[in-house]
């Protein structure tokens, strides 16, 4: 079975408190699932606890979050009181993040291969109503998925043998292909991607993708991943220090395309079918909202065409 969601961007040129408007408007649109990553704006769990009070029926997934920042009690706890406050089902999602984030601004040790096997073991544990450390849940959420988000080799070995699903975040759909097919001798769980979504793309919507992908091009494993697309020039680039901006608009569209879903409506329909045959269970779109406010323009026209699941 195969399943379409929404994922609350992370645009550093829109109001954070879009998020909200966003979820509000997956969830008019019929969506069935909505992630709630962290990065520089609100804390995921006040931030997911907020969207269940605006919102009627759509499920959260919380995360990924940085492995290590929270402890496997302040993981259950935040994630127990969502549930109990807003009565709305909900998943966690963890990742390593980067040395920035866990080292950089939280001052916590940079371990994330060992950190992961033992936050999704003892969380996991916790949520169930089991005590570890001492502490017990007096709301546990048994049997609340815990996906584990991966990119290179080593993270995505624990992944699959830790989680209850792998996240891959800004893929080309080879590339699902290909850990579909490294992982499938494992019997590993099932894999959800992200992909950023833009319904007939702008100028300032192009742009706003381009800033996205800036981000992404240097950190070791999506350069070696835009190389193999024929973009090594701009990896090397970025390696080598060139500012932000002025990579952004060196990005060309098709690598935007090779990594996202944009156009008609039919061509997004298409692409994430793509990304279903290489091997994904379930696509989380980010939509562009730089021309489209909340998405909404592009999540109610994609809605009839993607909510239903496949079996």
């Amino acid at each position: 079975m195969t399943s379409v969601g929404v994922v609350t961007p992370f645009w550093l040129d829109r109001p954070p408190s879009e998020a909200l408007d966003i979820a509000v408007a997956a969830d008019e649109a019929g969506f069935s699932t909505l992630w709630i990553g962290e990065m520089a704006t609100f804390d995921a769990f006040a931030l997911a606890t907020a969207v269940g009070l605006r919102t009627s029926d759509i499920s959260l997934r919380i995360g990924p979050l940085a492995v290590g920042v929270r402890s496997p009690v302040a993981l259950a706890l935040g994630l127990s009181t969502v549930v109990a406050m807003t009565g709305r089902p909900a998943g966690l999602a963890l990742g390593a993040s980067s040395p920035r984030i866990v080292s950089g601004w939280h001052g916590r040790e940079w371990e994330p291969v060992r950190r992961m096997r033992e936050t999704v073991r003892d969380t996991r544990a916790l949520l169930d109503g089991n005590r570890v450390a001492g502490f017990r849940l007096q709301e546990p959420v048994a049997g609340t998925p815990i996906s584990v988000a991966a990119f290179g080799p080593a993270m995505t070995r624990v992944a699959a043998e830790v989680g209850d699903e792998v996240v891959l975040n800004l893929v080309s759909s080879g590339h699902v292909g290909e850990v579909h097919q490294r992982l499938a001798p494992v019997s590993p769980p099932p894999l959800a991607v992200w992909i950023p979504a833009a319904l007939d793309p702008g100028p300032a919507t192009l742009q706003q993708l381009r800033a996205q992908l800036s981000v992404y091009l240097s950190p070791p494993g999506y350069g070696e991943m835009f190389t193999a697309l024929g973009h090594g020039p701009l990896v090397e680039q970025a390696r080598a220090g060139k500012p932000r901006a002025e990579l952004a608009q060196a990005i060309p569209t098709d690598l935007i395309e090779a990594v996202g879903a944009i156009g008609s409506a039919k061509d997004i329909a298409n692409r994430v079918t793509e990304y279903f045959d290489a091997g994904a269970g379930h696509v989380g779109l980010v939509p562009a909202t730089a021309e489209d406010p909340a998405g909404r323009n592009l999540l109610a026209t994609l809605s009839p065409l993607l909510t239903k699941e496949r079996r």
